[in-house]
């Protein structure tokens, strides 16, 4: 079983608590750690490796089900790169954090049980200015030139298709869709390069979290917005 929902951001709220133990008990009640929930950017709970963030960590790896994360625009990269080895898993680059719960790295193509998964963390802070460099905002943000030819490379040797997409961010084009080209959300180099991605590549479902709402997108009913909610894939 797949599951996937949006930023959880450190689980420093009791929202973000709930979600991931007794809003959906139910369905978590049912799976074993062969089972996968995706949390789609914004994962957080690489920070400041403080006693409270330490707990957290350990009580997600409790959880009945294994954790599969890509990064966000709210990461600790410096740590995330200091703590953790790139190791490899299901045909893909991995962080892994504890057992179960793991970082899925940027322009890697992983098969799972019989599933594709072409993941593409990354997003540009609207609030950059207002941050710490190194501190509350890291340039690391976005992909660099490498990650970007890794992506391509991988999906061309993919066919250029896979089952799912999973990012933090969408398309330049669907950023205007759905906010207007003068919103907080830019144009950047990633959000570019998923246009492109989007003109060539096929996919059963693309997931998206950073916009803080759930919803499908009008123009292009596979491209999906999680946050709140948890989705069975």
């Amino acid at each position: 079983m797949f599951l996937i929902t949006g930023d959880i951001h450190g689980l420093r709220s009791a929202e973000d608590l709930a979600r991931l133990s007794t809003t959906y008990e139910e369905l978590f009640s049912s799976m074993t750690k062969r089972d996968y929930l995706i949390i789609a950017g914004d994962f957080g709970l690489v920070w400041d490796s403080s006693v409270e963030e330490i707990q957290l960590q350990q009580w997600l790896e409790e959880r009945p089900f294994t954790t599969l994360f890509i990064d966000g625009n709210h990461e600790n990269f410096d740590l995330l790169s200091l703590l953790y080895p790139v190791e490899d898993w299901h045909g893909g680059k991995i962080r892994r954090l504890s057992p179960s719960v793991m970082q899925l790295m940027r322009g890697q193509v992983f098969e799972i049980d019989g599933k594709s998964f072409f993941t593409m963390g990354g997003a540009e802070s609207y609030d950059k200015q207002f941050r710490m460099p190194n501190i509350s905002w890291w340039k690391e943000e976005l992909p660099n030139d490498r990650e970007m030819r890794e992506a391509r490379a991988n999906l061309l040797g993919h066919r250029m298709q896979v089952d799912y997409v999973i990012t933090h961010c969408l398309p330049s084009t669907v950023q205007h869709q759905l906010f207007g080209e003068n919103s907080m959300y830019p144009d950047n180099r990633l959000t570019n390069f998923f246009d492109e991605l989007n003109e060539k590549l096929t996919y059963q479902a693309w997931y998206s979290g950073h916009y803080h709402r759930d919803g499908t997108v009008l123009t292009n009913p596979k491209m999906h917005i999680i946050y709140q909610k948890v989705r069975r894939l």
